[in-house]
C-alpha cells in the first residue's frame, strides 16, 4: 500500500471526536493506536483488542505520524 493509500484511512472532522485525526469511519485516535505501540503493543495484540480495524489502518496510524513529525501539512478526508 502507498503512503497515499494508508493516509486515506486517516480521517479529521472537526464534528467527529473534536477534530482529532481517527482511523476513518471509526471514532478510534490516531493517538491511542500510536500509545499503544509506544507502550509495546504489537500490531497484532491491538487488532485483538479492536478486531474492527484492519492492519492496514494500524500502518496508517504510523505513516500519518510520520509525516506529522516532518512538520508538513497532511491533507487528509
Amino acid at each position: 500500500m502507498t503512503r497515499e493509500e494508508l493516509l486515506q484511512r486517516i480521517s479529521i472532522d472537526p464534528n467527529v471526536c473534536f477534530g482529532k485525526p481517527c482511523i476513518r469511519g471509526h471514532r478510534i485516535w490516531v493517538s491511542l493506536i500510536l500509545d499503544m505501540l509506544a507502550y509495546g503493543m504489537s500490531i497484532e495484540e491491538i487488532l485483538q483488542a479492536y478486531p474492527q480495524l484492519e492492519e492496514a489502518d494500524i500502518r496508517a496510524c504510523i505513516a500519518y505520524a510520520s509525516e506529522m513529525a516532518r512538520e508538513r501539512y497532511v491533507k487528509v478526508g
